[in-house]
């Protein structure tokens, strides 16, 4: 302290805490432009129903090539629909048996594959900013 009396300011420490700050306001901001369907939420959210749109419109495409071209495979080779495998003919093994397992196989890639579509969702929303 001086005799001209003034007394100089403390020295202050500027802390930043914009790089963690910034990190969940970008999460909460798209959490909760979703929850109030904001034009960018609705975007985000179909963003989602197109991509599990065309998940399922893939995999229905692959069952109507698997099972709706066995009728024109046996039309184009009839000796292959006269086939007989262990006593049955080939075109009721593959429709009444065979068909099942297909069916099974293309729900569990379609269930496992939206599954992902959801994952990716939620990987961009909970991103954080970069």
């Amino acid at each position: 302290m001086g005799s001209g009396g003034t007394v100089p300011p403390p020295r202050r420490a500027r802390i930043v805490l914009a790089e963690i700050t910034r990190q969940d306001t970008r999460a909460e901001r798209t959490r909760a432009e979703l929850a109030q369907q904001t034009q960018v939420g609705e975007a985000l959210v179909r963003g989602l129903v197109r991509a599990q749109l065309a998940l399922a419109l893939r995999l229905s495409l692959v069952v109507v090539i698997g099972l709706g071209g066995l009728p024109w495979l046996f039309a184009i080779a009839p000796s292959l629909g006269r086939t007989t495998v262990a006593g049955v003919n080939l075109p009721w093994l593959l429709l009444g048996v065979a068909s099942f397992p297909f069916l099974i196989a293309v729900g569990w890639a379609y269930v496992r594959l939206a599954e992902r579509n959801e994952q990716d969702f939620t990987d961009l929303v909970q991103r954080p900013e970069r």
